[in-house]
């Protein structure tokens, strides 16, 4: 009979840069220390404690702990790198005192690591997110270098591992005058993103955020590139989250404009950016928090002695009927018929049609608005709806207040 396969055990090539690649027996059972320490034999490395195995993937660059050893496949091709530790201290070192060149080449590693939270933790505690933030705060960075400083920043402290407190109000004021003023993309997008963070997890934060980046400024990014259209539209969700109910109804009613409206229609929905889920969340989350502000309306019933809401009802028979300035000469009388053409229940007394909540009086307003706005289809709707037979009515009044 065959041998039992152990199915502790995987087959993997380990690479190395300037190094034959060895074909290993991965033991599950075995510490990683000691697969390490022979890996180091294997090519003659000395300082075996200096090195680590990590993900030699597009997508998956962590190094390799007793956590997450268990994903680990058989086939896989690894690499043994420094170790996390020397890896930080290497980075922070050529930071500080590199040149140009070394500087770049260590600010990219960084942006390509800092997502590791094994990584990230000796990097932190190297005081390197300090560094990190004194170079986005100095301004002396730019391009490609600004960008990865800002998505190192951004992984760094996605881990949790610092509060988003410790930011102070030159760092949100230099990022916010990134967000206002033109950039490459990915200096926007990590900008965007950290503003969108500093909203939502600073306590002080978002009063400095929304006196410096008004909504009205991040209409422009929703027509940039599609990573940055949808930490535009992040970040409007952040400000209208945090906001109090007179702040929310002004970002709405600019949000709600003809040219935003435009811009959110032509440049996200019709250019296939909402098919991503990400953009199709965060556009479900504007709609949410918009349409949210419409839930008193739809809990109130109209009021008997509610002037505004007996002038609109008025309002919707007068636009409909009296285009020729026929009222002034109907009666009592003829405004009944009227209503009852308009479709509501109670054609005496309409305004109780606006007593059951939902939809109170948020159907009244959604009426008025069509009347007002589109009239001529408005009045189309109801004098074509009153000369049908009444099984193919479908009565303007009662139809509104069941949509709504």
């Amino acid at each position: 009979m065959p041998a039992m396969k152990d199915s502790n055990i995987v087959k993997i090539a380990v690479e190395m840069t300037q190094q034959v690649p060895q074909l290993i027996e991965f033991n599950q059972n075995q510490p990683l220390a000691g697969i390490i320490q022979e890996l180091c034999n294997g090519w003659q490395l000395t300082d075996p404690e200096q090195y680590a195995l990590q993900f030699n993937e597009h997508n998956n660059r962590n190094y390799i702990t007793e956590k997450n050893r268990n994903e680990i496949k058989n086939g896989q091709v690894l690499r043994l790198e420094h170790s996390p530790s020397k890896t930080a201290q290497d980075i922070l070192h050529k930071l500080n005192v590199g040149s140009s060149e070394e500087k770049a080449d260590a600010i990219k590693k960084l942006s390509m690591l800092s997502a590791d939270t094994t990584f990230a933790l000796d990097f932190i505690n190297k005081q390197g997110l300090a560094l990190i933030i004194r170079q986005i705060e100095s301004g002396k960075c730019k391009g490609v270098v600004l960008a990865h400083t800002l998505l190192s920043f951004v992984e760094l402290m996605e881990h949790g591992i610092v509060s988003w407190d410790i930011l102070d109000g030159n760092f949100i004021s230099r990022v916010a005058g990134l967000v206002n003023n033109n950039q490459e993309p990915d200096v926007t997008q990590a900008a965007l993103s950290i503003l969108e963070n500093v909203v939502l997890n600073s306590t002080e934060g978002y009063g400095q955020v929304e006196r410096e980046v008004p909504v009205g400024s991040l209409i422009i990014h929703l027509q940039s590139y599609s990573v940055v259209q949808q930490n535009a539209v992040a970040l409007i969700n952040a400000l209208l989250l945090k906001a109090d109910g007179t702040k929310r109804r002004n970002v709405a009613a600019t949000l709600a404009s003809k040219q935003v409206r435009q811009v959110i229609q032509n440049s996200i929905i019709q250019a296939g950016v909402a098919e991503g889920a990400e953009m199709a969340h965060q556009l479900y989350v504007l709609q949410a928090l918009t349409l949210g502000l419409l839930e008193q309306r739809k809990m109130t019933k109209i009021d008997p002695q509610d002037q505004d809401g007996l002038d609109k009802i008025k309002e919707l028979r007068r636009i409909a009927f009296d285009g020729e300035g026929a009222g002034s000469m109907r009666g009592p009388g003829g405004f009944t018929r009227d209503y009852k053409k308009l479709g509501f229940r109670n054609d005496i007394n309409p305004a109780l049609d606006f007593t059951e909540t939902p939809p109170g009086l948020l159907a009244l307003d959604c009426m008025v608005y069509f009347a007002r706005n589109h009239q001529d289809n408005y009045t189309k709707l109801v004098l074509e709806n009153s000369c049908r037979a009444d099984e193919h009515e479908c009565p303007f009044g009662r139809a509104s207040v069941e949509l709504v």
